[in-house]
């Protein structure tokens, strides 16, 4: 199988590529100065070359806080490219795996969102990931959108590698503690991803198209999870820090973030048969290789 993935350099099209001959999958990465969602003209030929079964949309802009002051480029990226992925695959027949998020909510809601909730994005970033769920659904019938939230991995900046630095000059680091998610590896995605590539090409195809919520088991507040970090680190001799437990308000950023970001996976789990590890176990497995790689 022979798998088109826009973007390289994220850390969900990176973890694609770690997994992918493991899982004997044959990637091709359409990814800038070559292909650029920003630029719709440079996809249909990348894509048309690439000779590929489906294709993964991992390209995005993702600096949340940035886009406040550019959302042309944000709806660029984000809606107006992603469309012109789909596009480009429906031309080809064929289907669209498009990576979205929690921010397509207001966080609101007392329990985990479902996929058949409502939206409200609270800022640019959610409002152009939602406009871009919106153009690939209209552009190509045959698409997976599959929302995620608080994604880490051994890959890029994120939380955990942000945690570890931080713990390895500070004693304290205060942490917000009044949001909820489900965080997420971008390695166990990248494995979903795969499972639902493989499914999406196959003879029932037709039924596994739609929206659908792809994140770890469990959920946490960003506190409970640099605790966990710093668990896991203690025990192989790596950077710990006391986590002083603070509130969105003690941590003002220019882009408002969802106070309850948990996804509920059950349709993923109903119609693929898919779900994803317990975040715990992932997140250790993760500190781990960090503080390894870092020993090196």
């Amino acid at each position: 199988m022979r798998i088109a993935v826009t973007g390289r350099d994220g850390q969900i099209a990176r973890a694609l590529a770690e997994i992918g001959q493991a899982e004997g999958i044959d990637l091709v990465f359409l990814a800038r100065p070559d292909v650029d969602l920003a630029r719709p003209e440079t996809v249909g030929p990348a894509l048309r070359n690439a000779s590929a079964d489906a294709v993964i949309n991992a390209a995005a802009y993702t600096a949340v806080d940035r886009a406040e002051s550019e959302p042309d480029v944000a709806d660029a990226v984000n809606a107006v490219g992603a469309g012109a992925v789909a596009a480009a695959a429906a031309r080809l027949g064929l289907p669209v795996l498009h990576l979205s998020t929690d921010y397509v909510f207001d966080g609101a809601s007392p329990r985990p969102y479902r996929e058949d909730d409502a939206t409200a994005p609270l800022g640019v970033y959610g409002r152009s990931k939602l406009r871009g769920e919106q153009a690939v659904a209209a552009a190509n019938p045959a698409h997976a959108i599959l929302r995620t939230a608080w994604v880490y991995s051994p890959f890029g900046q994120n939380f955990v590698k942000t945690m570890l630095r931080l713990a390895a000059t500070r004693d304290e680091i205060g942490v917000v503690a009044d949001q909820r998610g489900c965080p997420t590896s971008a390695l166990d995605i990248a494995h979903a991803l795969v499972a639902v590539a493989r499914r999406a090409v196959g003879d029932d195809a037709s039924s596994l198209h739609g929206v659908f919520h792809m994140t770890g088991q469990g959920e946490a507040s960003w506190a409970d999870v640099a605790e966990a970090i710093f668990a896991a680190s203690a025990k192989l001799g790596g950077p710990v820090a006391r986590v002083k437990r603070i509130t969105s308000a003690d941590y003002p950023t220019p882009a408002k973030r969802p106070a309850n970001s948990r996804l509920d996976g059950a349709r993923l789990a109903a119609r693929y048969g898919l779900t994803l590890p317990v975040w715990t176990a992932s997140l250790e497995s993760c500190v781990a290789r960090l503080l390894s790689e870092a020993a090196t």
